[in-house]
């Protein structure tokens, strides 16, 4: 076998001759579809935040309204107590609603009482466009503030 040489094929792995072309139909599959899970993990964690900020804010709202002596007191407080939670936690929120209930405040002394403080954010999903997600989702938290039992009168 001199005079004769032999052809040796040399496999190149994955890209076969007939499979040329095909990182790129991958890439235009894949590459979207992770582009949309990273969206939605944006979005999942904003409105996570957002929650948890609203969580705070509500909070301390009841707590301010726990405080007060008269419900106007307590209305003004709680809506100071909203507003400076929401500056505190860099929140922005496209519409806000404080509902407070304030009937703890009239139980008399000896007698304990709570007030309740609902906050609803409207958070702003319009910079993060991802197919299916609405440009906003509506945020609301429920929280409760003993008030003082022995607490002087107004």
């Amino acid at each position: 076998m001199t005079g004769s040489r032999r052809r040796c094929h040399v496999s190149r792995g994955w890209l076969e001759d007939g499979e040329r072309g095909s990182a790129a139909i991958e890439a235009v599959i894949g590459v979207p579809a992770f582009v949309l899970f990273v969206g939605l993990v944006i979005v999942g964690g904003r409105i996570a935040i957002a929650h948890q900020a609203v969580q705070a804010v509500a909070a301390d709202a009841a707590r301010a309204a726990s405080i007060a002596r008269t419900v106007d007191d307590a209305q003004a407080a709680a809506a100071q107590g909203m507003s400076a939670g929401l500056a505190n936690q860099e929140l922005r929120c496209a519409a806000t609603h404080l509902t407070l209930d304030t009937t703890g405040l009239a139980s008399p002394p000896g007698v304990a009482g709570t007030v309740t403080a609902t906050v609803s954010c409207t958070v702003d999903l319009a910079d993060v466009s991802v197919p299916g997600v609405p440009g906003a989702h509506t945020v609301i938290a429920t929280m409760t503030s003993p008030v003082d039992a022995w607490r002087a009168d107004p």
